[in-house]
């Protein structure tokens, strides 16, 4: 959620939160606007809008903060092994510049793949070519690539696709929340709008109390 929306869908819930309060506190409007149709029961109507809208814009926040850490985790992770595996394929490429087919195996006869999905596949091909294959392990073991960082290096990609599904998961939830919190604004938003219209005719001739429910009024 952008900081601008939900300063401004704060400022919206406030001001309804006042015109409620103010609409049943100040005598004189509660009296009019009673006689438009907007008694206690139906001011109720508003008043459980705005609640409901006021507890999804809560969970929507929430849920938009647990993304955003999840997605830092996730980014945190990732950014690490992405170096790491710059650096292993660097040395990999080295020790197998003359040998084309082992390249094209290790999948190092290309570039570094951009696209997410195609990248931890051609990490996850050349660690486990390193793990399983012991000549290719001497061979990389002269540039001061050890068996034991290709076992951390897959375990960090491992932790990284799980860090990824902890993202997925939040940012699935956090979609999910905005959707209600959306809807539920839908609906308080319209029965607001017709609070004022209505206001603003049974005040015609008190404009000065508008103000009192959130309504400029030029003087």
């Amino acid at each position: 959620m952008s900081t601008n929306r939900a300063n401004s869908e704060l400022q919206a819930l406030e001001q309804y939160r006042v015109a409620l309060q103010n609409v049943e506190s100040q005598p004189i409007i509660a009296t009019t606007m009673a006689d438009f149709g907007y008694a206690t029961d139906e001011i109720n109507v508003g008043r459980q809008l705005l609640t409901e809208c006021r507890q999804a814009f809560d969970t929507n926040t929430k849920e938009s903060d647990e993304e955003a850490t999840a997605y830092a985790a996730f980014s945190k992770i990732a950014d690490a092994i992405s170096a790491t595996y710059k650096n292993h394929r660097k040395k990999a490429k080295v020790a197998f510049r003359k040998d084309a087919l082992i390249l094209k195996r290790l999948l190092l006869d290309e570039a570094e793949p951009k696209a997410y999905l195609k990248w931890v596949e051609a990490m996850r091909t050349l660690y486990k070519n390193l793990q399983s294959d012991h000549e290719l392990q001497s061979k990389v073991a002269l540039l001061k690539l050890t068996p034991a960082e290709v076992t951390a290096a897959l375990a960090a990609i491992t932790e990284m696709e799980t860090a990824r599904e902890a993202y997925l998961r939040e940012k699935g939830e956090s979609q999910d929340a905005t959707k209600t919190k959306n809807a539920t604004f839908a609906k308080i938003d319209e029965w607001m709008s017709d609070f004022y219209a209505v206001a603003r005719i049974a005040m015609d001739d008190k404009p000065q109390l508008l103000e009192s429910i959130g309504l400029f009024v030029r003087s």
